[in-house]
């Protein structure tokens, strides 16, 4: 026999071409209850964790056609108030270019709670 000494030691991967995408999805929302913060990347490594090699891309289709995405953090937070009820004053010096140094000074008053 001229087989490769490797041939006498594969053992193949446990793949889960036999899940389907519904099947899939029950598995991914299971992961996704115990670990509510994890997007496709974890849930993939999750799986294969647990046994099954599953794609990347599947993974992130199942997840986006069932709408297991996550939310996404806010980059910023809002600071400014704009419904207040203080008066808002308005700008008298708009549109005007000093012609000396020393001339204008503008300043910002904010009122904090």
């Amino acid at each position: 026999m001229n087989l490769p000494r490797s041939t006498f030691y594969y053992r193949p991967a446990a793949k889960a071409e036999g899940l389907t995408d519904a099947e899939l999805t029950a598995i991914i929302e299971d992961i996704q209850d115990e670990l509510p913060c994890y997007g496709y990347r974890r849930v993939t490594h999750e799986l294969r964790r647990r046994g099954l090699v599953v794609n990347h891309k599947r993974i992130a289709r199942v997840m986006r056609v069932a709408g297991l995405g996550i939310k996404p953090r806010r980059r910023f937070v809002r600071t400014t108030d704009s419904r207040h009820d203080s008066p808002v004053f308005p700008n008298l010096y708009c549109n005007i270019v000093p012609d000396h140094l020393d001339r204008v000074w503008v300043a910002d008053i904010t009122r904090s709670n």
